[in-house]
């Protein structure tokens, strides 16, 4: 019995010497409950509301209070005409457009107030949950204003959704998959090829070759630059002709920027390569950095304005989201590419930035 608890004794000194080990065991469940309880959330919050009001009325006020008295709603934006309107939407500016028909209150009991709510649709289910919501607060103020057992004809909001009309989910989850791919082949498969030369030795045989270190580098990358093209060449066609999911925007601008992307996932899978020793190790952090965040934090699945701010931070410096945020914009939105301009830069700015970090952690480990 003395042995058995010998043996115990020494299965915790393996776990407790061994940092990655200890790191699955006791820091991925803390990681893991944050993040589903914090980031994973499907709830209506911090919806960016426009207001377009050539009535401006008592009621129509009280009901664009009401709006922006909630939880869930946030006026941000007043609009004079339906092209305003279109713009803020295609800037990224509102999730959601309030519409009010002229003399709103003086038509309310005869029944020809309306009411328009026009939503963003690259997420379907979002949209539909943020214009049952709006209709709920419409609702709920029509039913306070009228005169106890008095009745009148109920307001109807009319939805209007942009960009998917016919609600189709793959509308939300390409863009998702596309920067998910790209991300994984690039910087997990080419950080592994460069630890795998390293862990059997014959990266030390290349190096002693004429040829300068950065291209052996560069030609390790190559392959995975070339058969991501390829990922994305595929997953576009089967998008379109399979999916139906047409790409309204510059099909030469996305090609551009998933070409940048690409760039910098492979950026990033070097950098991974010079601070692992091992496949397994270049795997666990691939992973832990890339796999689980860009799935719940990019916005490929969960909204980003649903998360707290700490998690949004995190999420801003996850290249996915800019990518992501890139392709529903000119995939499905078939904006200019004056309204991902920002995006773009960050992505320049990220390519740049892991480039030179990655060049100068992999001198140092050569010398």
């Amino acid at each position: 019995m003395k042995q058995f608890f010998v043996f115990i004794r020494k299965e915790f000194y393996h776990i407790f010497r061994d940092k990655r080990t200890m790191m699955i065991l006791l820091g991925m469940p803390v990681i893991e409950i944050i993040l589903f309880g914090f980031a994973i959330s499907t709830e209506v919050k911090n919806v960016r509301v426009a207001v377009l009001d050539p009535s401006s009325d008592f009621l129509t006020r009280r009901i664009i209070d009401r709006v922006d008295a909630s939880e869930y709603f946030t006026i941000s934006l007043r609009v004079h005409n339906q092209q305003q309107m279109d713009e803020a939407f295609r800037k990224g500016d509102i999730d959601l457009a309030l519409v009010f028909s002229e003399q709103f209150a003086g038509n309310l009991y005869n029944g020809d107030a309306k009411v328009q709510l026009v939503a963003d649709a690259t997420d379907p289910n979002m949209a539909v949950s943020r214009t049952n919501y709006a209709s709920g607060i419409i609702a709920a103020v029509q039913q306070e204003l009228l005169p106890e057992g008095a009745t009148g004809s109920t307001i109807v909001p009319d939805v209007r959704l942009l960009y998917n009309p016919q609600m189709k989910s793959a509308y939300n989850f390409v863009p998702g998959v596309m920067g998910l791919i790209l991300m994984l082949i690039c910087a997990m498969m080419t950080s592994i090829s460069i630890v795998r030369e390293k862990e059997t030795g014959t990266m030390e045989v290349l190096l002693v070759s004429p040829m300068k270190p950065i291209y052996i580098i560069l030609a390790k990358a190559v392959p995975y630059f070339v058969l991501s093209f390829v990922n994305l060449a595929t997953i576009l066609l089967l998008s379109v002709f399979v999916l139906h999911v047409p790409i309204a925007g510059n099909f030469f601008v996305l090609i551009l920027v998933s070409l940048l992307f690409i760039f910098v996932s492979l950026s990033l899978g070097l950098l991974i390569s010079t601070v692992t020793q091992n496949q397994i190790a270049a795997m666990l952090v691939s992973g832990m950095v890339l796999l689980m965040p860009t799935t719940l934090m990019s916005g490929m699945i969960f909204p980003i304005d649903a998360m707290s701010v700490p998690l949004q931070a995190i999420s801003s410096i996850l290249p996915a989201r800019w990518y992501i945020e890139i392709v529903r914009k000119v995939m499905i939105q078939g904006v200019n590419v004056v309204f991902v301009l920002k995006e773009i830069a960050i992505l320049v700015l990220m390519a740049f930035v892991l480039i030179m970090i990655s060049l100068k952690k992999f001198k140092i480990r050569l010398e």
